[in-house]
């Protein structure tokens, strides 16, 4: 299998080889994703244009004229919650004039991908991400692209994409830790913030924490709340001060001790009921985790540790979209719009005000107590309602850029290997989806910290890429070594794992977060190794660690094995087929 590289006065203008100049645009135009997920942390408006909706394509999800159905897309914290809602507000068979049950009905979708999708034709009408910063970012976004100025606009032109936004509650970004372990940090005597989990985690070997990617809501205020740290100040972050090096350094020393980035708190508690202790110490979210948390398990209690130099708040509002830019989307009809105004009254009435009180969350009614007698924050010391004492100040949008761009050169790098498997039952569209979801994951990291290799195998390795920066030349050559990836031969998974493993132990890098994620849609039928053996080797490094991601490419995959093999190397199985692939490895992608 050879590897083409046109020449430098020449560029085969493959499809592929398109999508990277649209990368490298990109990076001239400072538009930039970091390795997270589909906005990277280079700036708010990152690849906006990629998101213009075609107006030529078949029109999107379709309603009637007078319908008074709203769909919301929530973020999925939340999601849960405002479903019971939305069901008490359907019960109560409101009407519109025209005589139209007015019904809400609620959507989980992750914050990133509801601005996304916000952005064309969307299945949904409202929005409530966890955060208003996704509704300052789908605004961004909208007005870079300049959807709204299309010819056959039906409304007006420079019209905002989202209207009528209320807020309805609040969670304060806190530390949750296990009892035990916040007690060795201070607390309840001491203030515990940022650096004292540096520390911990430096002395600790075994000491395990996280904050999520930024690609979530918790993961980028946290991140923020660092740069206010490092830079000594809880208002007024400017770009001068959240660059200036001793605030770089501070950041960085915080991150290195990062185990890993991650899905939202949703994911980390899911793991938390499966795993407990053995999975993380500590990792950063909302308040109402902890709360949620407690109730259920009040023997492994987690304590909410309010970060000394200050925190931000998550302060979940909703908006109705102002769809009908383009041919191609429907607007939204007047029903719905009575509908999204009668929830929103809804939402912000004392029983929804209460009932969100009861769910952990701090209501957006400041006459509701959060200390009476029926409130979760009261007869409990694991959260704190007279806290946070430090509420730190949200930086405009060009600072948030800034912070986002230095967060992926302070962040803890990754090396991680692709191991995918391109044996003979790979051949047909489940080959042509992988080299795409592989192309997408190696086309999104960015910067000169993060390294990437590839182990292509079937009945052996059949092709190793070493681990290297991206830069210009490499990116182009892996690239072209996942165009030529073909379907024959046996499988020889072990094998492949083991390469990936034995060469990053020999990296001794234990300043990374070292990683495998492996691909098969098969049973091992090749390999000389055995599982024990690659689990012996995982164990020969505890000083740098590999986690393996592992992944079951359709039906036909050993679950059992990859199973063993994630618990091995102390990471995720997953499961995919050709139409999720490429998602399931944007979302492993934001691990790293």
């Amino acid at each position: 299998m050879s590897r083409r590289r046109a020449p430098s006065h020449s560029f085969r203008l493959s499809k592929r080889n398109r999508n990277f100049l649209v990368v490298a645009s990109a990076l001239a135009l400072s538009i930039l994703f970091c390795c997270t997920a589909t906005y990277r942390s280079g700036t708010w408006l990152a690849d906006a244009f990629r998101d213009r909706p075609d107006e030529s394509s078949p029109a999107g999800p379709a309603w009637s004229a007078d319908s008074a159905d709203l769909t919301i897309a929530a973020s999925p914290l939340m999601a849960p919650v405002l479903s019971q809602l939305a069901g008490r507000f359907n019960a109560l068979d409101e009407k519109t004039p025209d005589g139209r049950a007015m019904t809400v009905s609620i959507i989980a979708v992750n914050p990133e991908k509801m601005v996304v999708e916000s952005l064309g034709s969307p299945p949904f009408q409202a929005i409530s991400p966890d955060s208003s910063l996704w509704l300052d970012q789908l605004e961004q976004r909208w007005t870079d692209a300049g959807i709204a100025q299309v010819t056959n606009s039906v409304i007006p032109l420079g019209q905002s994409r989202t209207s009528g936004q209320v807020r309805y509650a609040v969670s304060p970004v806190v530390i949750a830790a296990w009892e035990d372990v916040a007690r060795d940090l201070g607390w309840p005597d001491q203030a515990v913030g940022w650096q004292d989990i540096q520390q911990i985690a430096t002395s600790d070997a075994g000491f395990k924490w996280n904050h999520s990617s930024t690609n979530t809501a918790s993961g980028l205020l946290a991140t923020l709340a660092e740069f206010y740290a490092g830079a000594g100040l809880v208002r007024g972050l400017t770009a001068e001060a959240a660059t200036a090096q001793s605030t770089l350094d501070y950041v960085r020393a915080v991150e290195a001790t990062i185990r890993f980035y991650g899905e939202g708190e949703e994911v980390i508690v899911e793991r938390l009921a499966a795993e407990g202790r053995n999975f993380l110490d500590a990792f950063v979210g909302q308040e109402r985790v902890v709360i949620d948390w407690n109730r259920t398990h009040p023997d492994q209690r987690l304590i909410a540790i309010y970060p000394a130099e200050g925190t931000l708040w998550t302060d979940h509002p909703l908006a109705l979209l102002e769809l009908g830019a383009n041919a191609a989307e429907l607007p939204v009809t007047d029903n719905q719009r009575l509908t999204y105004r009668a929830f929103a009254q809804f939402l912000t009435g004392r029983e929804s005000q209460l009932s969100l009180l009861a769910a952990g969350y701090r209501p957006a009614d400041l006459d509701i107590p959060l200390d009476g007698p029926d409130s979760p924050f009261a007869s409990t010391d694991a959260v704190d309602w007279r806290e946070p004492q430090t509420t730190l100040q949200m930086p405009p949008a060009n600072v948030i850029n800034v912070v986002l761009d230095a967060w992926r050169y302070t962040k803890r790098p990754t090396n991680v290997y692709l191991v995918v498997d391109t044996s003979g039952s790979m051949e047909g569209e489940k080959i042509r989806r992988t080299r795409e979801a592989l192309a997408a994951f190696v086309e999104q990291v960015q910067g000169d910290r993060d390294r990437v290799g590839i182990v292509e195998f079937a009945s052996s390795v059949k092709s190793f890429v070493p681990l290297s920066t991206l830069d210009e030349t490499s990116r182009y050559d892996m690239l072209d070594v996942i165009d030529n990836m073909d379907a024959m031969g046996g499988t020889a998974l072990i094998d492949a794992v083991y390469a990936a493993v034995e060469d990053l132990q020999s990296q001794r890098d234990d300043q990374a977060i070292n990683a495998v994620v492996v691909m098969t849609d098969g049973l091992d039928n090749d390999s000389r190794r055995t599982l024990n053996e690659l689990a012996r080797l995982l164990e020969t490094r505890d000083d740098s660690p590999v986690v393996l991601f592992t992944i079951a490419f359709g039906s036909d995959a050993d679950d059992t094995l990859l199973n063993r093999m994630a618990d091995a190397g102390n990471g995720q199985f997953r499961r995919a087929d050709e139409t999720d692939i490429e998602e399931l490895y944007r979302i492993i992608s934001t691990y790293f």
